[in-house]
């Protein structure tokens, strides 16, 4: 009880369970797909989310109208992030993608040092180089780590080039929204971010139906069905509203650790739900996410009690 009496460590333990919503949307979500084209499961995604949060956000709106923007700059982030990544799904591969997206932990630092003039610590570099190369060996097989590297010096194509971008944009939503969350009403935020997440994703859908670059389908199954109220309910107002009220009590660099172990739920999952295997190196890069998280923790106790 004492743990959830602090603000660092309570702030750690609602973004864990942040990380532990989305890594269920992995298995989740590629078996909704069967069912949805993917801008209109986001679209659908998080319009449900936006229209579940609205009752309880109608008067903050009213009296935080200054809070809007921020919120819907906070919105217009997360969509290009998540709009970048399904599109490089279409010309990369899913191990590249996951890889890509991954080094976000290492450029969140950079933004953090940039935007905000605050220079990570030094057990957050430390544990930020560790989870860079677990993300490394959990991202691939036990014979393709050096073929992987390989082909992104080699072969970096469109696919990649925006899955970048994705983790650019990943990364900038994680420092900015600590930065507005400290300032803005909370629900405001909350809302706007799937409310102009919904809207966006539904221009994009009807664009690219209409260019035959990426046709509709929406078969309405009970599987699908079950896929948007999880992903909306849990993953979206849930994460969201967690992510959104207790980041700010902890560093945009500590966050990107505790993000980073979104992979190591995801597979779990997929280990029980879908039989998919772990690889004993994927074993070895989760292991040394972990070992990221507890020395960048540990590292900052030893490292305050001294100075304090």
């Amino acid at each position: 009880m004492k743990i959830l009496q602090n603000r660092k460590y309570r702030g750690e333990l609602a973004l864990l369970l942040v990380t532990v919503m989305w890594g269920g949307t992995f298995t989740i979500v590629k078996e909704s797909l069967n069912d949805a084209s993917p801008m209109m499961f986001v679209a659908v995604r998080f319009s449900l989310a936006a229209l579940l949060f609205a009752p309880f956000v109608i008067k903050d709106i009213a009296r935080n109208q200054k809070d809007i923007l921020a919120g819907i700059f906070l919105g217009v982030l997360i969509f290009l992030a998540f709009s970048s990544q399904t599109a490089g799904l279409q010309y990369t591969t899913a191990t590249k993608s996951g890889f890509i997206t991954g080094t976000l932990v290492v450029i969140i630092p950079i933004f953090q040092l940039i935007i905000e003039r605050r220079p990570p610590t030094t057990g957050a570099i430390i544990g930020t180089i560790l989870v860079f190369f677990g993300i490394v060996l959990l991202s691939t097989g036990e014979s393709d780590i050096f073929t992987l590297l390989n082909d992104l010096g080699n072969n970096f194509n469109f696919g990649d080039l925006l899955t970048l971008i994705c983790a650019v944009l990943f990364a900038l939503h994680v420092v900015y929204l600590d930065i507005l969350s400290k300032k803005h009403n909370l629900n405001v935020l909350v809302f706007f971010q799937m409310a102009v997440s919904a809207i966006l994703g539904l221009i994009t859908a009807s664009l690219f139906d209409a260019s035959g670059y990426q046709p509709y389908h929406f078969n309405l199954t009970g599987y699908l069905i079950f896929g948007l109220i999880y992903t909306a309910v849990f993953a979206t107002v849930g994460a969201t509203f967690f992510q959104t009220k207790y980041q700010k009590e902890v560093t945009p660099t500590k966050a990107g650790i505790i993000y980073s172990f979104e992979p190591i739920f995801a597979a779990i999952i997929a280990f029980f739900a879908l039989n998919e295997k772990i690889s004993n190196f994927g074993a070895l890069g989760s292991f040394l996410i972990f070992s990221g998280l507890i020395i960048a923790e540990l590292y900052d106790n030893r490292f305050k009690k001294q100075n304090g």
